[in-house]
Protein backbone atom coordinates (compact mmCIF):
# COMPACT_ATOMS: atom_id res chain seq x y z
CA UNK A 1 0.00 0.00 0.00
CA UNK A 2 3.18 2.30 0.46
CA UNK A 3 6.62 2.70 0.50
CA UNK A 4 8.88 4.80 2.71
CA UNK A 5 12.27 6.08 2.78
CA UNK A 6 15.36 4.67 5.24
CA UNK A 7 16.08 8.18 5.74
CA UNK A 8 12.87 10.17 6.48
CA UNK A 9 11.69 7.00 8.68
CA UNK A 10 15.07 7.80 10.71
CA UNK A 11 14.02 11.67 11.50
CA UNK A 12 12.71 12.13 14.48
CA UNK A 13 8.78 12.93 14.58
CA UNK A 14 8.46 12.63 11.18
CA UNK A 15 5.71 9.91 9.27
CA UNK A 16 5.08 9.83 5.47
CA UNK A 17 4.51 7.17 2.70
CA UNK A 18 4.46 7.31 -0.69
CA UNK A 19 1.51 5.45 -0.83
CA UNK A 20 1.11 2.91 -4.53
CA UNK A 21 -1.65 2.19 -6.01
CA UNK A 22 -2.80 -1.07 -3.73
CA UNK A 23 -4.93 -1.37 -0.93
CA UNK A 24 -8.07 1.12 -2.02
CA UNK A 25 -11.89 0.77 -3.28
CA UNK A 26 -11.31 2.11 -6.59
CA UNK A 27 -11.85 0.28 -9.69
CA UNK A 28 -11.24 -0.14 -13.57
CA UNK A 29 -8.58 2.19 -14.64
CA UNK A 30 -8.69 3.75 -11.43
CA UNK A 31 -8.10 0.42 -9.48
CA UNK A 32 -7.42 0.74 -6.65
CA UNK A 33 -6.25 3.67 -4.05
CA UNK A 34 -7.06 6.56 -6.16
CA UNK A 35 -6.20 9.91 -4.09
CA UNK A 36 -6.94 12.21 -7.11
CA UNK A 37 -9.82 14.59 -5.70
CA UNK A 38 -9.31 16.09 -9.53
CA UNK A 39 -9.92 12.81 -11.17
CA UNK A 40 -13.31 11.82 -12.63
CA UNK A 41 -13.30 8.52 -10.51
CA UNK A 42 -16.48 8.43 -7.90
CA UNK A 43 -15.71 11.02 -5.21
CA UNK A 44 -17.15 8.85 -2.84
CA UNK A 45 -14.31 6.31 -3.58
CA UNK A 46 -11.32 8.82 -3.58
CA UNK A 47 -12.71 10.34 0.12
CA UNK A 48 -12.31 6.76 1.50
CA UNK A 49 -9.06 6.03 0.04
CA UNK A 50 -7.69 9.17 1.46
CA UNK A 51 -9.28 8.55 4.84
CA UNK A 52 -6.90 5.36 4.93
CA UNK A 53 -4.18 7.15 3.80
CA UNK A 54 -4.71 9.85 7.18
CA UNK A 55 -5.47 7.05 9.12
CA UNK A 56 -1.93 5.49 8.77
CA UNK A 57 -0.46 8.86 8.54
CA UNK A 58 -2.36 9.39 12.20
CA UNK A 59 -4.03 12.37 10.90
CA UNK A 60 -7.94 12.71 10.83
CA UNK A 61 -9.29 12.12 7.34
CA UNK A 62 -10.02 15.89 6.47
CA UNK A 63 -6.61 16.97 7.48
CA UNK A 64 -4.73 15.06 5.11
CA UNK A 65 -4.26 18.50 2.91
CA UNK A 66 -3.58 18.76 -0.73
CA UNK A 67 -3.56 22.10 -3.11
CA UNK A 68 -4.74 22.78 -6.30
CA UNK A 69 -1.64 21.42 -8.52
CA UNK A 70 -0.81 23.85 -11.64
CA UNK A 71 2.49 23.06 -12.23
CA UNK A 72 4.18 26.25 -10.55
CA UNK A 73 7.07 27.16 -8.26
CA UNK A 74 3.80 28.71 -5.65
CA UNK A 75 3.80 27.10 -2.20
CA UNK A 76 1.86 27.19 0.72
CA UNK A 77 1.72 27.64 4.05
CA UNK A 78 -0.06 25.06 6.26
CA UNK A 79 -1.89 25.37 9.11
CA UNK A 80 -5.03 23.17 9.30
CA UNK A 81 -7.78 22.14 6.71
CA UNK A 82 -8.53 24.93 4.12
CA UNK A 83 -11.70 27.06 4.97
CA UNK A 84 -12.86 26.32 1.15
CA UNK A 85 -11.22 25.88 -1.76
CA UNK A 86 -7.97 24.44 -2.37
CA UNK A 87 -5.11 27.05 -3.02
CA UNK A 88 -3.69 26.87 -6.69
CA UNK A 89 0.24 25.83 -5.79
CA UNK A 90 2.51 22.83 -6.15
CA UNK A 91 3.98 22.34 -3.15
CA UNK A 92 3.13 22.96 0.94
CA UNK A 93 5.27 23.49 4.45
CA UNK A 94 3.78 23.90 7.68
CA UNK A 95 5.37 23.33 11.57
CA UNK A 96 1.30 22.34 12.75
CA UNK A 97 0.96 18.93 13.84
CA UNK A 98 -1.94 17.23 13.20
CA UNK A 99 -1.86 17.78 9.65
CA UNK A 100 -0.94 15.79 6.26
CA UNK A 101 0.74 17.20 3.39
CA UNK A 102 -0.12 15.42 0.60
CA UNK A 103 0.70 16.22 -3.19
CA UNK A 104 -0.26 14.00 -5.91
CA UNK A 105 1.15 12.75 -9.03
CA UNK A 106 1.20 10.38 -11.77
CA UNK A 107 4.79 10.43 -13.87
CA UNK A 108 6.07 14.08 -12.02
CA UNK A 109 8.27 14.19 -9.15
CA UNK A 110 6.85 13.69 -5.79
CA UNK A 111 9.39 15.19 -3.17
CA UNK A 112 8.83 15.26 0.62
CA UNK A 113 11.22 17.61 2.79
CA UNK A 114 11.92 16.95 6.69
CA UNK A 115 14.11 19.42 8.94
CA UNK A 116 13.25 17.00 12.20
CA UNK A 117 15.13 19.23 14.59
CA UNK A 118 13.11 22.80 13.30
CA UNK A 119 10.06 21.08 13.00
CA UNK A 120 9.24 22.09 9.57
CA UNK A 121 8.35 19.44 7.01
CA UNK A 122 7.00 20.28 3.23
CA UNK A 123 6.01 18.42 0.23
CA UNK A 124 6.12 19.41 -3.31
CA UNK A 125 4.95 17.97 -6.77
CA UNK A 126 7.65 18.90 -9.67
CA UNK A 127 7.56 17.83 -12.94
CA UNK A 128 9.86 19.22 -16.03
CA UNK A 129 7.65 22.56 -15.48
CA UNK A 130 8.02 22.80 -11.64
CA UNK A 131 11.67 21.73 -11.93
CA UNK A 132 12.26 24.24 -14.55
CA UNK A 133 10.63 26.63 -12.60
CA UNK A 134 11.91 26.71 -9.41
CA UNK A 135 9.75 24.69 -6.99
CA UNK A 136 12.41 23.01 -5.05
CA UNK A 137 14.20 26.19 -4.37
CA UNK A 138 11.25 27.80 -2.99
CA UNK A 139 9.91 25.10 -1.06
CA UNK A 140 13.63 25.59 0.54
CA UNK A 141 13.00 29.10 1.34
CA UNK A 142 9.71 28.60 2.68
CA UNK A 143 10.83 26.08 4.96
CA UNK A 144 13.59 28.69 5.92
CA UNK A 145 11.24 30.98 6.90
CA UNK A 146 9.56 28.62 9.11
CA UNK A 147 12.60 27.98 10.98
CA UNK A 148 14.12 25.44 8.63
CA UNK A 149 18.10 24.95 7.43
CA UNK A 150 18.91 23.95 4.08
CA UNK A 151 21.67 22.05 4.96
CA UNK A 152 19.57 19.90 7.63
CA UNK A 153 16.58 19.52 5.36
CA UNK A 154 16.23 15.58 4.13
CA UNK A 155 14.00 15.76 0.89
CA UNK A 156 13.11 12.15 -0.97
CA UNK A 157 11.85 11.88 -4.55
CA UNK A 158 9.29 9.22 -4.73
CA UNK A 159 7.85 7.23 -7.64
CA UNK A 160 8.90 9.55 -11.15
CA UNK A 161 8.83 8.49 -14.59
CA UNK A 162 12.49 7.47 -15.47
CA UNK A 163 14.81 8.55 -18.46
CA UNK A 164 14.00 5.26 -20.05
CA UNK A 165 10.42 6.38 -20.54
CA UNK A 166 10.18 9.75 -21.25
CA UNK A 167 10.77 11.20 -24.60
CA UNK A 168 10.69 14.47 -25.74
CA UNK A 169 10.42 16.39 -28.95
CA UNK A 170 13.19 19.31 -30.10
CA UNK A 171 10.96 22.22 -28.68
CA UNK A 172 11.68 20.74 -25.32
CA UNK A 173 14.97 20.35 -25.42
CA UNK A 174 15.61 23.59 -27.20
CA UNK A 175 13.57 25.48 -24.02
CA UNK A 176 15.82 23.69 -21.95
CA UNK A 177 19.46 24.58 -23.40
CA UNK A 178 18.23 28.26 -24.21
CA UNK A 179 17.80 28.25 -20.44
CA UNK A 180 21.33 26.90 -19.36
CA UNK A 181 23.94 25.26 -22.30
CA UNK A 182 24.94 22.60 -19.32
CA UNK A 183 21.06 21.09 -19.54
CA UNK A 184 22.09 19.25 -22.37
CA UNK A 185 23.36 16.62 -19.80
CA UNK A 186 20.02 15.40 -19.10
CA UNK A 187 18.88 14.28 -22.19
CA UNK A 188 19.62 11.62 -24.00
CA UNK A 189 19.28 10.02 -27.80
CA UNK A 190 16.27 8.08 -28.63
CA UNK A 191 14.98 6.34 -31.60
CA UNK A 192 13.46 9.24 -33.37
CA UNK A 193 15.51 11.61 -35.23
CA UNK A 194 15.41 15.24 -33.38
CA UNK A 195 13.70 13.48 -30.10
CA UNK A 196 15.27 12.68 -26.86
CA UNK A 197 15.06 10.96 -23.81
CA UNK A 198 14.73 13.34 -20.81
CA UNK A 199 16.11 12.54 -17.27
CA UNK A 200 13.40 14.54 -15.09
CA UNK A 201 15.16 12.71 -11.52
CA UNK A 202 18.22 14.14 -12.45
CA UNK A 203 17.09 17.31 -13.22
CA UNK A 204 15.09 17.32 -9.87
CA UNK A 205 18.24 16.40 -8.11
CA UNK A 206 20.57 19.45 -10.17
CA UNK A 207 17.75 21.89 -8.49
CA UNK A 208 18.17 19.78 -4.98
CA UNK A 209 21.51 20.82 -4.87
CA UNK A 210 21.29 24.29 -6.50
CA UNK A 211 18.94 24.53 -3.55
CA UNK A 212 21.91 23.35 -1.25
CA UNK A 213 19.65 20.29 0.48
CA UNK A 214 21.06 18.90 3.31
CA UNK A 215 20.50 15.16 1.96
CA UNK A 216 18.68 14.31 -1.58
CA UNK A 217 17.71 10.54 -2.31
CA UNK A 218 15.88 9.63 -5.65
CA UNK A 219 14.16 6.44 -4.62
CA UNK A 220 14.39 5.46 -8.05
CA UNK A 221 11.04 3.87 -8.53
CA UNK A 222 9.56 4.69 -12.45
CA UNK A 223 5.87 5.29 -12.09
CA UNK A 224 5.73 4.24 -16.35
CA UNK A 225 7.51 0.86 -15.85
CA UNK A 226 5.60 -0.47 -12.89
CA UNK A 227 1.73 -0.91 -13.28
CA UNK A 228 1.12 -2.74 -10.75
CA UNK A 229 2.53 -0.37 -8.27
CA UNK A 230 2.02 3.05 -9.57
CA UNK A 231 -0.55 5.09 -11.96
CA UNK A 232 1.32 6.77 -15.10
CA UNK A 233 -0.28 9.43 -17.30
CA UNK A 234 2.11 9.05 -20.10
CA UNK A 235 1.14 4.83 -20.05
CA UNK A 236 -2.75 5.89 -20.17
CA UNK A 237 -1.84 8.29 -23.05
CA UNK A 238 -0.12 5.60 -25.13
CA UNK A 239 -3.60 3.79 -24.40
CA UNK A 240 -5.60 6.77 -25.31
CA UNK A 241 -7.22 5.60 -22.25
CA UNK A 242 -10.52 8.41 -20.56
CA UNK A 243 -8.42 9.51 -17.26
CA UNK A 244 -5.68 8.15 -14.65
CA UNK A 245 -5.72 7.53 -11.15
CA UNK A 246 -3.13 9.72 -8.95
CA UNK A 247 -0.76 8.73 -6.16
CA UNK A 248 -0.48 10.33 -2.93
CA UNK A 249 2.84 11.27 -1.56
CA UNK A 250 2.43 12.75 2.31
CA UNK A 251 4.20 13.60 5.18
CA UNK A 252 2.79 14.78 8.83
CA UNK A 253 4.88 15.73 12.25
CA UNK A 254 4.46 13.11 14.45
Amino acid sequence: MFITSPDLAGETGIRHAFFTREGGISTGIYASLNGGVGSQDDQAHVAENRARMAAHLGVDRDKLVSVYQVHSPDVAVVTGPWPGERPKADAMVTIAHGVALGVSSADCGPILFADSEAGVIGAAHSGWKGAFGGVVGATVTAMEKLGARRERIVAVLGPTISAAAYEVGPEFIERFKAENATYSRFFHASERPAHAMFDLPAFIAHRAQEAGIGRFIDLALCTYGDESRFYSYRRTTHRQEADYGRLISAIALG
